[in-house]
């Protein structure tokens, strides 16, 4: 019996499969999706003139055909082995079907590679003999088997690479062997390396390789020579029969670039922590496990890599120097090998990137986008959907970077079944908090369905790890190197040992003559016995032996094997001390007690520097740090190749082999023991004052001879920063406070620190800005306060202060343009701010007035930006040590109360967020959204714990209980809803106001709840029961506060200071404008008054009251006797510029009136509104004269002033039209718009004469100079005032304006807090200089 032929289409998910029945027929049955068996075996062969096919099988006709046998055999093999289905393609496809054909054709590697067996029938090999009586032409199967034309097929490629399991059989159905067993010769006839024959993922093997393997095979159609390696390119596309060869194969190799086109792209936009990875340059050298040693461990290790059910974390860790990171390189070699190592990052404490975790997701991403090409797409789009993924939180760089691209990529035959990622050395972390973060976002891997991705990980028992996998219990499996049974560690350290040894005699036996040479059993099995019980348990006592032994510099083998065994026979020496002083003893070697002295001095200022660096520099750079001539430290480092990573060149970092050298030399308990002791506190004094004396003699203004000031640090090449700022001086900026720190220094008033800020801050500060490290320069100035002596330092304390003010207010330039620090920083410092006047000289002078500004450091600390929306509500965790916020746009951020730096930014709502909160113990956090969902969040890795959903309506307020157990949230649906913080249920629904719930809280015994309505009540109910317990009114009306201009702000809660200003308007400035002959400045406001301005002195000269709404435009009589002004009260008012009389009311505008002006001779004024009307006013009687209408979209539109006819129309802005204005011939037409452009326009013709691009945000100003040339006018724009497309002077948030007036040199600035600020700016160039 046959199933009918169904529709075949091209989702790959259908399948047909014979099956042998009891009665010796076969039936053919088609599965679809899911139900197509996991079981089956397929058929590989050569086709031949009489092949069984779909319609033979459906007819009953194909039994008479010769190709008949095959299936038989394939149908009576599957079932010896235990199998029901099995596949043949003559048979199972219909070929006269072209959806059907080709859907199967780039489904056939799937249907091999999922085959439980694959029988190739080679109709050309025999084991027969091909005559009796004649033994010289007996048939040797092999021969034929290399000869078989089945190896010359097209098609063969797939069919034997697919597959796990390929049995091979002969033409009388013997067994010849398998793909294993023949491996060999499989690999001498086809090229194919055996590693792509034993189940190795293909893509991990060069394009031109693959394409090599498919060279010179044969198919009967000339297309399916491209068509038959559609699996092996993990490629998908329509078959075109008839587009001959060559085409099939662009068509083929189009779809191959693709990806690696893309790919490229993403590694270009991606960084990655240099020498992070295992077969990285630096980790080239370093050890990996000898053969035969680590075994079991070695097996565990793969057994839990394959076990699909197992855990998603593998922890190893173990004391220092138990041989973690030799068994993280091996492991990682041994996954790389097989196909299955995702990426790799060996953490290194002072390795630069690999000290911290930064580029730790970068670099992860980097490296699984060069394994899997298909992620590229997915990460692109991640990156283009927030180009500065890479500065966000490590959770949401996991999460956009790893997570979601893995989920999104479809499981294919040429996806990875498995991803292992090796983190080594965990502990090498410097922040305790990245530590835990990492930790507890490994776990979240398990929800991937696309590929099995696990993660090793290694390091030492610190408590911050531990806490770390506290937080995950349940979810890694771990093992303790302590554990391993010590004869198991012996007999490897013992393997170790004689293989090293052996080379050593082996290399230094061919170096000299033969009265010198080792002798063959030389070290001996006793001496090596020795040093396994002086190693025990510590691999790195090996491996640091056996370098010293082999380093020739030091003497010969036997002389070095001789200083180790002396240590055995010292019960007092511990292991580090035998591990390291025989190869510091050798510097002592023969020298006097004066030159002994001289030696340890110099080893304790270079070695002991070397050991203490917060990331290593090259010997180059410690000789100019150091303040040593040339060449020191490669001379004093000569001997020392067995404790430190020394490179050939001079330029190269110098590195600790492994860390325990550093423990070995500053341990306390060995300062009369080790001669060559390092006293850390001093070492570390050293260090700081060498980094300070080099800031002095190397910091300077604009370092990098920029010039221009507002060039951002992304514009600059770091080609130039190294040049400018080489790593020595790199170096001593980032780290001389720590330094300082960890010298337990105490500072006081002129000593060398004081010194050094007084004439160096602002420069320390343009550095740390050029090299990305302005948040660290924020803790240095917070962290020197504390080391300040209070009684003899005021002046200091005074210094730091201020500076810690300056800036943690200008951060957010610092970080984006360091030279603004000589122009904005200090323009807009207060006047009695330290910093200001210390460096007053550093203004540049083409600042010629500088705006009034604030007599003193107010109460904003600092202000946050990031949220691109209003933010909506802000609070601080228990601790104070974090910020959260919610915004507008539709995110909950959490922040760095201290530095002010974003630390996470969660995303999910799907509208506005009310109201956040953190829980008590500062893990949690939960929102309330306009989406009507109540939002828990975990605060440490950004993950979101629960969504709670029930509200019908805007949820406005949310808060936790004291015990953290509860979460209470009010809502516009007028209810209080508590919800169990761990499980995310419901418990009560209060229900009784009577208008929307604007405010909650729990009791501090949870058991009451308070609530804030619009109805004007405050209600109390009972937590456990629900039930109303009393109802408080009184309230005449509600309170409402929030931030309108994207901004979180922190506070000094000590000094609450009162923000000055200069007196005049109470609220937001909607306009300002200049009198014709600049002496004087009007403003609008939505306080509701139009105000005149002193421009020279900046004094109030008069307050014009009457309108009732907000002003939105006000201008100039050309005379300057009079001044215009529009409202939202739907008036134009003339007012006396004198008297401030108002003179006229002009009443006809149905909506507000946003732009007003007077005629050049001063007779007409003309008023635009949303009413969508322009309107002319007899200035003298106030009369309408025209109502000019047609407005309707972005145009720019030229009116006859008499009669009111519409005489041009000018469309190309593709935005709102903010800004319009004649030449002074009135030829021209200039017009700027919120499409970011600006266009010239022939006022007579209408004609568009140029559009000038390269604004970067919407032109809300434009203008002609009285010669009639379009002016490059100072403006502002994203923040920063520019003068025509150069960003000049970068403006503080207090000092973004609303709007903005320019006369020649002069710009004003309104404010949102109802100021008004002056700047005068010389024309020319704008340098810093």
């Amino acid at each position: 019996m046959f199933t009918d032929n169904p529709s075949f289409t091209t989702s790959g998910r259908i399948m047909r499969l014979l099956e042998f029945n009891d009665d010796g027929e076969f039936s053919l049955t088609t599965f679809f999706g899911d139900k197509i068996p996991r079981e089956y075996a397929i058929l590989s062969h050569t086709w031949g003139a009489e092949e069984v096919t779909f319609k033979d099988l459906i007819n009953g006709t194909g039994k008479s055909k010769a190709g008949y046998s095959k299936i038989r055999f394939c149908g009576e093999q599957a079932r010896r082995d235990g199998l029901q289905y099995f596949w043949v393609d003559t048979c199972c496809i219909d070929k006269s079907n072209s959806t059907e054909l080709t859907e199967a054709i780039n489904s056939m590697f799937r249907w091999y590679q999922n085959a439980v067996k694959c029988y190739v029938y080679l109709s050309d090999v025999s084991t027969r003999k091909r005559k009796a009586s004649d033994l010289f032409s007996e048939y040797t199967w092999e021969s034929a088997f290399r000869a078989s034309k089945w190896f010359t097929r097209g098609w063969t490629l797939q069919e034997l690479l697919a597959p796990k399991s390929v049995e091979f059989f002969s033409r009388e159905c013997d067994q010849l062997g398998d793909k294993r067993t023949l491996e060999q010769q499989i690999h001498e006839i086809t090229g194919i390396p055996a590693t792509a024959l034993r189940e190795s993922l293909l893509s991990q093997f060069d394009v031109d390789d693959r394409f090599l393997w498919a060279k010179g095979r044969q198919t009967t159609r000339e297309e399916d020579k491209a068509y038959s390696l559609f699996g092996i390119f993990d490629i998908q596309m329509p078959l075109l029969y008839g587009e001959g060869e060559d085409k099939a194969f662009w068509r083929l190799r189009e779809e191959i670039d693709k990806p690696l086109k893309e790919q490229k792209l993403v590694l270009n936009r991606l960084r990655s922590a240099d020498n992070a990875a295992f077969d990285s340059y630096d980790e080239e050298h370093n050890a990996r496990c000898y053969q035969g040693t680590r075994v079991e461990l070695l097996r565990r290790i793969d057994t839990w890599a394959s076990d699909p059910g197992g855990e998603y974390v593998f922890w190893l860790n173990g004391m220092a120097g138990t041989g973690k990171s030799t068994i993280s390189r091996t492991v990682a070699q041994n996954f790389a090998d097989k196909g299955d190592l995702g990426a790799s990052f060996f953490f290194k404490r002072g390795e630069g990137d690999r000290g911290h975790a930064r580029l730790f997701i970068e670099t992860i991403a980097t490296q699984l986008v060069q394994k899997v090409p298909s992620l590229a797409p997915h990460v692109q789009k991640a990156i283009e959907a927030n180009p500065v993924i890479s500065r966000k939180a490590l959770k949401l760089q996991f999460e956009k970077l790893v997570l979601q691209p893995l989920r999104k990529i479809q499981k294919g035959p040429q996806k990875l079944s498995r991803i292992v990622i090796i983190i080594d050395a965990l502990d090498e972390c410097d922040q305790e908090e990245d530590i835990r973060i990492i930790i507890r976002l490994l776990p979240q891997v398990q929800h991937i369905t696309s590929v099995q991705l696990k993660f090793f990980l290694t390091s030492r028992p610190e408590l911050p790890i531990r806490l770390g996998f506290e937080d995950i219990s349940g979810k890694y499996e771990g093992l303790a190197l302590h554990q391993i049974p010590e004869p198991v560690i012996k007999k490897d350290i013992s393997a170790f040992l004689k293989h090293e040894l052996a080379t050593i005699r082996h290399d230094y036996n061919k170096s000299v003559r033969s009265n010198r040479q080792l002798p063959a059993e030389w070290p001996g099995q006793t001496n090596i016995q020795v040093l396994v019980e002086m190693a025990m348990p510590l691999f790195i006592f090996a491996t640091t032996v056996c370098r010293f032994i082999r380093d020739r510099k030091c003497g010969q083998p036997n002389e070095q094997l001789a200083k180790v065994l002396k240590f055995q026979t010292k019960s007092q020496a511990s292991k580090l001390d035998a591990t390291y002083l025989p190869v510091l003893n050798q510097l002592l070697v023969g020298v006097t007690e004066s030159e002994k002295r001289g030696i340890v001095e110099e080893f304790r200022q270079i070695i002991g520097s070397i050991v203490i660096l917060a990331s290593p520099l090259s010997a180059t750079s410690l000789d100019r740090l150091l303040g040593v001539s040339k060449g020191t430290v490669d001379s004093r480092t000569d001997l020392l190749h067995s404790v430190l990573s020394i490179p050939s060149s001079s330029n190269h970092p110098i590195r600790l082999l492994h860390l325990s050298f550093r423990d070995f030399l500053v341990d306390t308990e060995k300062r009369g023991i080790n001669p060559f002791w390092v006293e850390e506190k001093q070492a570390h004094h050293n260090i700081a004052y060498r980094c300070i004396r080099l800031m002095f003699s190397s910091l300077k203004q604009d370092i990098c001879s920029l010039e221009a000031p507002g060039t951002l640090v992304t514009d600059v090449a770091s080609s130039r920063m190294d040049q400018y700022l080489p790593s020595e001086v790199q170096y001593a900026c980032l780290y001389w406070n720590q330094h300082l720190q960890k010298s337990n220094a105490q500072l006081c008033d002129e000593d060398q620190v004081h010194q050094f800020l007084r004439v160096h801050f602002l420069h320390w500060l343009e550095a740390l800005g050029w090299i990305g490290k302005a948040s660290e320069g924020i803790l240095a100035i917070l962290s020197l306060e504390a080391l300040i002596l209070a009684d003899r330092s005021t002046t200091l304390q005074a210094f730091i202060h201020d500076a810690k003010r300056f800036a943690l207010s200008n951060r957010s330039v610092i970080e984006q343009a360091p030279l603004q620090l000589y122009c904005s920083a200090l323009v807009f410092a207060p006047e009695m701010s330290i910093i200001r006047r210390e460096f007053k000289e550093c203004v540049p002078s083409w600042i010629r007035k500088q705006p009034r500004v604030r007599a003193d450091w107010d109460s904003v600390v600092q202000t946050l930006e990031g949220h691109l929306s209003h933010v909506s509500s802000v609070a601080f965790s228990p601790d104070g040590k974090q910020v959260v916020s919610g915004s507008y746009d539709e995110t909950v951020r959490l922040w760095d109360a201290t530095t002010g730096a974003l630390l996470q930014t969660l995303e999910g709502h799907s509208s506005f967020v009310s109201s956040v909160a953190f829980s008590p113990d500062g893990k949690q956090v939960v929102s309330g959204s306009d989406d009507e969902t109540v939002r828990l969040w975990d605060a440490i890795t950004g993950a979101l714990l629960q969504t709670l959903e029930g509200h019908s309506n805007f949820v406005r307020s949310v808060a936790f209980s004291p015990d953290g157990k509860q979460v209470v949230s009010g809502s516009d649906d007028k209810t209080v809803r508590l919800w169990d913080a761990i499980t995310g249920a419901l418990l009560q629904t209060l229900e009784g106001h009577s208008s929307f719930v604007s405010s909650v809280a729990l009791s501090l015994d949870s058991k009451q709840v308070v609530s804030g309505s619009y109805d004007k009540t405050i209600r109390l109910w009972d937590a456990i029961t629900g039930a109303l317990l009393q109802t408080l009114e009184g309230h005449s009306s509600y309170v409402v506060s929030g931030a309108s201009d994207k901004t979180v702000r922190l506070w000094d809660a000590t000094t609450g200071a009162l923000l000055q200003t200069l007196e005049g308007h109470s609220s937001p400035v909607n306009s300002v404008a200049f009198s014709p002959d600049g002496k004087q400045v009007v403003s609008g406001s939505y306080d509701k008054t139009v105000r005149l301005w002193d421009a020279t002195t900046e004094a109030l000269l008069q307050t014009l009251e009457g309108h009732s709404s907000l002003v939105g435009s006000v201008a100039f009589s050309p005379d300057g006797k009079q001044v215009v002004s529009g409202s939202r009260d739907e008036t134009v008012r003339l007012w006396d510029a004198t008297t401030g009389a108002l003179l006229q009311t002009l009443e006809g505008h149905s909506s507000y009136v946003t732009s007003v002006a007077f005629s050049p001779d001063g007779k007409q004024v003309v008023s635009g509104s949303y009413d969508k009307t322009v309107r002319l006013w007899d200035a003298t009687t106030g009369a309408l004269l025209q109502t000019l209408e047609g407005h309707s979209s972005p145009t720019v539109r030229l009116w006859d002033a008499i009669t009111g006819a519409l005489l041009q129309t000018l469309e190309d802005h593709s935005s709102y039209v903010g800004s319009v204005a004649f030449s002074p011939d009135g030829k021209q037409v200039v017009s700027g718009s919120d499409d970011e452009t600006v266009r010239l326009w022939d006022a007579i013709t209408g004609a568009l004469l140029q559009t000038l691009e390269g604004y970067s945000s919407p032109v809300s100003s434009v203008a002609f100079s009285p010669d009639g040339k379009l002016l490059p006018t100072l403006h502002v724009q994203n923040d920063w005032l520019v003068d025509g497309i150069t960003n000049v002077l970068w403006l503080p948030t207090d000092y973004r304006p609303t709007c903005e007036a320019v006369r020649d040199e002069i710009i004003i600035l309104g404010h949102s807090s109802g100021r008004i600020s002056f700047l005068q700016i010389k024309e020319g160039p704008k340098l810093i200089i």
